[in-house]
């Protein structure tokens, strides 16, 4: 028996598929097949041959579809009506939504190839009663319905939108998982800090933020820490700002000029600028002790003054 990754659903669920070897024959890349999941039959896409490393990386709790057939020419007709459909069974979910003032917002309607359900998608604040609401539908459609709340990183999943760089959303195109992102990461990379630019259309940060994070992560380990004293081939100072993806750092030199330097040309030393100050700190302590020798000798000639006069 032959594995394969799948993907299927709206929400792209991936599945470890089994199938016969005469049967995985022309199988790869894109390959769409019938199979059978928990919801029902359903068009799914093979993605590449499982092996035990892909898996792991796997949701302990994916799906194992099992293999039907390859798609006929019945199936292309049922699936390009669905296509059809789905704007038709969109309003028809809403008004039933609308008339019974359900407080929820409708975010897509899915209907499964061998029409055992439908599932409805939906963005609610809190939790929803809604077992009239799924009565009524099930009278409308006739066949059963599966209420499912998503998320607003989910939701951006299911619309069809474009994101900033001009591409489709990462997440409507091949993330399964919404990685968690922080301002940390923006801040790592340099991005800029306005919320309205570092925001997706889902309104959270951006999980295009987390792709090069560990990269960033572990320049940032190997580059000489800001605020640090080092001594460059133009003398000692201090580290005010770096370049990661440069491998540089930007050195406020004694002589009060920024400089760059490649980070192997940096050296860490914490004496650098105790041995920088010394002749300054020289200096001050032979004036302090010029002054206290001046005012003891005034001190000891004082009574002679007076003594004199």
């Amino acid at each position: 028996m032959k594995k394969f990754i799948v993907r299927f659903g709206a929400m792209r669920a991936l599945g470890v598929m089994e199938c016969a070897d005469t049967s995985a024959v022309g199988f790869g890349h894109g390959v769409k097949v019938v199979a059978r999941t928990s919801r029902g039959q359903e068009i799914a896409t093979i993605l590449c041959e499982a092996t035990k490393e892909r898996i792991s990386r796997l949701n302990r709790d994916h799906e194992t579809p099992i293999f039907i057939r390859r798609p006929t020419e019945e199936d292309e007709e049922k699936i390009a009506n669905i296509k059809e459909r789905e704007v038709s069974d969109f309003e028809r979910c809403l008004r039933t939504v609308r008339r019974m003032n359900v407080d929820l917002s409708l975010v897509r309607v899915e209907r499964i190839l061998g029409s055992e359900r439908i599932v409805v998608y939906y963005v609610a604040d809190g939790r929803v009663d809604f077992r009239e609401l799924v009565r009524a539908l099930a009278a409308e459609f006739q066949t059963r319905i599966e209420m499912r709340q998503i998320g607003a990183r989910d939701e951006m999943k299911l619309r069809d939108c474009v994101g900033d760089c001009g591409r489709e959303p990462c997440c409507s195109s091949f993330l399964t998982t919404m990685p968690p992102v922080t301002m940390r990461m923006a801040k790592l990379q340099k991005a800029t800090l306005d919320p309205a630019k570092v925001s997706g259309r889902c309104g959270r940060l951006k999980c295009c933020l987390r792709f090069e994070f560990e990269t960033y992560d572990e320049l940032l380990d190997k580059s000489p820490p800001l605020e640090a004293l080092v001594v460059t081939p133009d003398g000692c100072g201090k580290v005010v700002a770096q370049e990661l993806l440069a491998r540089r750092v930007v050195v406020c030199l004694d002589s009060g000029a920024n400089t760059s330097f490649a980070n192997e040309d940096v050296k860490i030393v914490t004496r650098c600028r105790e041995r920088c100050e010394r002749p300054e700190q020289d200096d001050l302590s032979k004036n302090k002790g010029a002054k206290k020798h001046g005012a003891h000798r005034r001190k000891r000639e004082a009574p002679n003054d007076e003594g004199n006069a």
